[in-house]
Parts: C-alpha cells; structure tokens; sequence
C-alpha cells in the first residue's frame, strides 16, 4: 500500500455463499483484507468484535438477526469505534435501508454494484469521507421519516453545545448541500467549512454527513419537505 498505509480491513455479512465470495474476490483483487464472512447479523457482530474491521458490509435481510439490528449493536457502545457500516440492499430509497441509516450505517449499496464503485465505496467510508450524497440521504429520510414516532436520538446529543455558525452549517448540510455549495452560500472558504462540519461531528458524537443528515431531522432541526425549525 502507498505510504505505508496498513490494507484496508472488511467484514462480510451476507446469507448468500455466492454474493460473500463475489465480493471477496474483488475486494482481494484490489488488496482489501476480508477479516471474516458471516451468513447472518449474530454472525457479523461475532465477527466484528473478534476483527475490529475498518468497514461491514451488510445485507439487510438476514436469519437469525437482521442486518438493521446488527448495524445497531455493531455501532453501539460496546462496539469498535473504528468501524463503518455500508448497506447491501436490492432496491434503493428503501424502508429498511433508512432504519439501517437511523441505526448508524454510513450509506448503502445495491447488490448489483460495479467492482469499482464497491472498492471506492469502502475507501471513501474508511477516509471519513461521504458514501451518500446528503441529497439522497434526504429523500429517504423525507420519504419514510413519520413525525410521530418517538425520537432515537442519545439523549446527550444535543444542539446546545453548537455555536451559531455551526447550527447554521448543519442546517444547510441537512437540505443536501455540498461543501463546495455550503462555502458558496455563506461566503466562506470550503477549508473553514470542512473545519465546521468536522467540528459538528466531533460535539454531536456523530460518524459522518449522512448521520449528520439524520440526526438534523431527528431532533426537528429540519423538518421533511425542507422547512427549517428556529432552533438556536
């Protein structure tokens, strides 16, 4: 690997024997290290805690424990912080891949991803970077998110500790803007928003933009349909 750099290491997790060797394949062919497979989501959570992965890829449909609860406990507490969830799902702007996303995953996939895209896609979620446009990340939320249900969010996440400008970027960050479109919007170099989203991230406990995303219309920052609450 160029710089020294440690390869990549992934995890698996899908109940069919020729998807998890397909995609092992690939992932080797381009010196990414596939720690374990697992046939179902108990599976993937036995295998994460043993290898502490950098990325899981995940099927939502599973035995045993499905992918959404496994993503759940892969990413919680006790969990490896390091570690980053991707979504194998069938069809896009699904039900089950936004609880996935609510869960702490970092975006998704469909099963019938080019080699490419499924090596730039783990690469760009180990480097912290977007997997999801927010833009994408908004029409699910937009599409299966219910008012009524109860918020998820830990109850130590809050907008308090957020400076105004902060709010503000959050605010655009959630409609699905990008950073270049942020630094447009309010003037300022993408270096000083890259520095303020970082920040965001770091108060809120947050993983990337797409939880960000999430976490924005959780707490009514946002609502669907794009009309921003006055929380200050």
């Amino acid at each position: 690997m160029s710089g020294g750099r440690p390869p990549l290491r992934a995890v698996i997790a899908d109940d069919q024997a020729l998807v998890r060797t397909g995609f092992k394949m690939i992932l080797a062919a381009d010196g990414i290290e596939v720690t374990a497979e697992a046939a179902d989501g108990a599976e993937a959570v036995a295998a994460v805690r043993r290898t502490r992965p950098d990325v899981v890829l995940m099927d939502i449909r599973m035995p045993v424990m499905d992918g959404i609860e496994a993503t759940r406990r892969i990413l919680g507490g006790d969990g490896p912080a390091e570690t980053r969830v991707i979504i194998l799902t069938t069809y896009d702007l699904d039900q089950y891949v936004y609880a996935a996303l609510t869960a702490g995953a970092s975006g998704f996939l469909l099963k019938d991803v080019t080699p490419e895209r499924l090596v730039s896609a783990l690469r760009m979620v180990q480097s912290g970077d977007a997997l999801l446009a927010p833009t994408i990340t908004r029409r699910l939320i937009e599409r299966f998110a219910v008012p009524d249900e109860p918020q998820t969010v830990a109850p130590h996440r809050d907008l308090s500790g957020l400076t105004p400008r902060e709010l503000e970027v959050l605010r655009l960050l959630a409609t699905g803007l990008s950073n270049a479109e942020l630094a447009s919007r309010l003037f300022l170099s993408p270096t000083t928003v890259k520095s303020h989203v970082g920040r965001i991230l770091s108060k809120l406990d947050l993983r990337d933009r797409v939880q960000a995303v999430v976490f924005a219309y959780e707490t009514g920052l946002i609502a669907p349909g794009g009309a921003t609450d006055a929380v200050t």
